[in-house]
């Protein structure tokens, strides 16, 4: 008699157990995110505290300025395209916590395919952004990439935290391919990238 057989062991268990305890995972990592963000929107409407304000950056005089009209309007063109990146960034974290949603908690492979499908979208764009925002820093500042991120990182993460939904992210993406576009045009060394397509 083989010993494995006598055991009672199958070579698919370890596979099995090890799929059943990362959707297990997945699913309490969702339901814990969930009551976190429930419970801060709650002690948020208690208190009646406006957004926070996204902190004021002094210009330098090495900046390119953006002199189109719209939201971006006087500031560095380098700040505008990170809180960008930052918009899209945050809209990709929204999609992944909705497509997590849709693929273990409330099983819907319709709507899971599609935040997958603009989370994918929405990385690519906020990468795209952050690019152009670290060309700016690197050539009108002379900073290493390294720096420049670190120069953006705050305003980005800033321009994004304050956005609790997607309706309200989609909003306030709405002005970013207008500045891109403008970018392109005036600077096309920093705003090389085309952006990518969005659904």
């Amino acid at each position: 008699m083989n010993p494995v057989a006598r055991c009672g062991y199958n070579p698919r268990m370890p596979v099995k157990l090890a799929k059943t305890a990362l959707v297990a995972a997945v699913a309490v990592a969702v339901i814990a995110a969930s009551a976190q963000a429930q419970t801060s929107q709650k002690r948020d409407q208690r208190r009646g505290s406006p957004e926070p304000a996204i902190p004021a950056v002094p210009i330098d005089k090495r900046d390119s300025v953006v002199a189109t009209p719209g939201a971006f309007n006087g500031r560095p063109y380098w700040l505008a395209l990170a809180q960008c990146g930052g918009i899209y960034f945050r809209l990709n974290v929204l999609y992944t916590d909705a497509a997590v949603r849709a693929r273990v908690v409330k099983p819907d492979p319709k709507a899971n395919d599609e935040y997958t499908k603009k989370l994918n979208e929405a990385i690519k764009t906020a990468t795209t952004y952050f690019d152009g925002a670290e060309h700016f820093l690197m050539t009108e500042r002379g900073l290493e990439r390294t720096d420049a991120v670190l120069t953006y990182d705050g305003q980005s993460r800033a321009a994004g935290e304050r956005l609790k939904t997607i309706e309200a992210a989609v909003a306030a993406a709405k002005t970013c391919p207008a500045l891109y576009q403008a970018c392109r045009e005036a600077f096309a060394k920093q705003c090389s990238e085309l952006l990518p397509p969005t659904s």
